[in-house]
């Protein structure tokens, strides 16, 4: 590795000097033509409901990451600088898969693929060795090793050493990352369906590896590795070992902070009870039921046998859209709630322990009334 002397790092110097690597070009080429091919096909197939262009807008942008993290002056310099290195390290690992993910190659493939690639691609993601690598324990673990060992290993002397081992760990990177996010921010039919908590702990559990690293990396006394491409200019050697630990400790961190934020927010659109936040709003309206059914008692079996009656039917198909269904659905709770205040509120307190239950009653009751208000104020509009 190494070559002449490059000139002192800046940005016009990452965003000016660029080098040509064959193999990504052609892999990057390759995988933007059939992408964009595959769109094109499912929208004449398909007018009504064409490919999302969301999803072609985040593949072709990892493509690009990919493509600046290799070729433009971050890959110049990731044998010169180490911690450059490790800014290409986290465009690989971190910034790239999640958007190839996002794209969903796979589904497009199958939407937009006849027989018998349909059929292959189909069996190929029921396979047990499919399954098995898109599991989430594996990709985890994969991730962890490759941080740590590509990092705090002898590995690094052959990446610093060895061109075709450093532009093998490029690829490596990419896979196990693409591994790792595939099912905790990925649709694609797998097989696996991870529920949203353990999405969030298994990003979580990712950034003690980052930090990890950092650490390590930051405490060492003397260069660790084999020295880089030749440079007059820059930190000293062990300098540049504790930047790029601060790279992959604060970099990393804030990488994935970014990504669990993503993750929360499709968690609160979520609009499957079992896979959403819907449990909240579930337990509210259980609650509301059972104070309206002491206050209704003769209502309360017809009301149920009708709610029973309609479970598991979307709103569309009961004859009123979803959002007025629940609006007139809390305008009957709150005038049982208002007669089941007015029906406590007649009976005279004879004692302490009375007036102290019906100040509990009506904590409860105002606290139920104000959630219903809240729910269809401000979540209503969040979560149409």
């Amino acid at each position: 590795m190494g070559g002449s002397p490059l000139p002192p790092y800046s940005l016009a110097e990452v965003l000016t000097r660029w080098q040509f690597a064959p193999v990504v070009t052609a892999a990057v080429v390759a995988s933007a033509g059939l992408y964009l091919w595959g769109a094109a096909r499912v929208r004449r197939r398909h007018p009504a409901r064409p490919w999302p262009v969301p999803r072609t807008a985040a593949f072709m942008l990892g493509l690009l990451v990919v493509v600046l993290a290799t070729q433009s002056g971050v890959g110049v310099y990731d044998d010169t600088l180490f911690w450059d290195h490790m800014i290409q390290h986290l465009m690989l690992i971190m910034v790239a898969p999640p958007l190839l993910v996002t794209g969903q190659p796979v589904t497009l493939l199958l939407h937009a693929s006849r027989n018998p690639v349909h059929t292959w691609t189909k069996k190929t993601l029921r396979s047990a060795p499919v399954r098995a690598i898109t599991w989430p324990g594996f990709g985890v673990a994969a991730y962890a090793a490759t941080i740590v060992g590509t990092h705090l290993t002898s590995f690094m002397t052959l990446v610093v050493t060895d061109a075709t081992v450093h532009d093998a760990e490029h690829a490596l990177y990419l896979v196990v990352g693409y591994l790792y996010f595939l099912p905790l921010i990925g649709k694609e039919p797998t097989g696996w369906k991870v529920s949203y908590p353990l999405r969030l702990f298994l990003l979580f559990i990712a950034m003690p590896v980052d930090a990890f690293t950092g650490v390590v990396l930051n405490t060492y006394g003397t260069d660790p590795f084999p020295p880089m491409a030749p440079r007059n200019w820059g930190p000293p050697p062990l300098a540049d070992v504790h930047d790029g630990g601060a790279v992959m400790w604060i970099g990393g961190a804030g990488i994935m902070l970014v990504l669990i934020m993503c993750v929360f927010f499709g968690w609160s659109r979520e609009t499957r009870p079992s896979g959403g936040m819907g449990w909240l709003e579930s337990a509210r309206r259980a609650s509301m039921a059972d104070r309206v059914a002491e206050a209704m008692p003769d209502a309360a079996a017809p009301d149920a046998a009708a709610r029973e009656a309609t479970a598991g039917t979307p709103s569309s198909a009961r004859g009123k859209p979803g959002r007025q269904a629940s609006l007139d659905e809390d305008d009957e709770q709150l005038a049982a709630y208002n007669a089941y205040l007015a029906r406590i509120a007649g009976n005279a307190p004879d004692s302490k322990k009375d007036a102290s239950l019906l100040s509990n009653s009506l904590r409860v009751c105002r606290w139920h009334v104000f959630m219903a208000a809240f729910t269809d104020r401000h979540l209503g509009n969040a979560f149409p």
